[in-house]
């Protein structure tokens, strides 16, 4: 009996699989936002200020480091949680694939809300006659907040992590 609950419980990793596929399409419908904006902004790039275009585009890098992070979630947690992703020979595989485990991803992710923080933190800065000085001090707070955090979780890892 234990042996069969071990086994089942074992299985019960493949739920996990359609969740990592779900995370694609939230991928898909980054993509579209971020051509969406692409596509508003081409017909007024000539007209816009330097300071909105700058908006503009730190929009289009967040949105590309959402998608990023969202990448390096799906497949090493598939590899890390279900199972191994079997390229063909010669196929083109991630040089990462493979090499983050569970700390590294958490480190990864972590750095990842760092730098979109910072965009979102930079943006509301070059809009700041638009807030409020205690908005801008929770803007600051909330972001080094993330900043701790992320240092933190590095340094327990660095801590934690047994020599060879």
């Amino acid at each position: 009996m234990e042996k069969q609950l071990e086994r089942l419980m074992y299985l019960s990793r493949w739920i996990l699989a359609p969740i990592y596929l779900g995370l694609s399409l939230a991928l898909v419908a980054l993509g579209i936002k971020f051509f969406q904006e692409v596509f508003h902004l081409l017909p007024h790039v000539l007209e816009i200020g330097e300071a909105d275009l700058v908006l503009v585009v730190l929009s289009l890098v967040d949105l590309t480091l959402v998608g990023g992070l969202l990448v390096m979630v799906m497949f090493s947690g598939y590899e890390n949680f279900v199972s191994r992703i079997d390229l063909d020979e010669g196929a083109e595989k991630l040089s990462w694939l493979g090499t983050l485990d569970t700390n590294s991803l958490k480190n990864k992710v972590a750095a990842s809300i760092v730098a979109i923080s910072s965009i979102h933190l930079l943006k509301i800065f070059m809009d700041a006659k638009n807030y409020d000085s205690d908005q801008l001090m929770w803007y600051v707070i909330i972001h080094l907040t993330f900043v701790v955090s992320a240092f933190a979780m590095g340094i327990l890892d660095k801590l934690t992590k047994k020599p060879h």
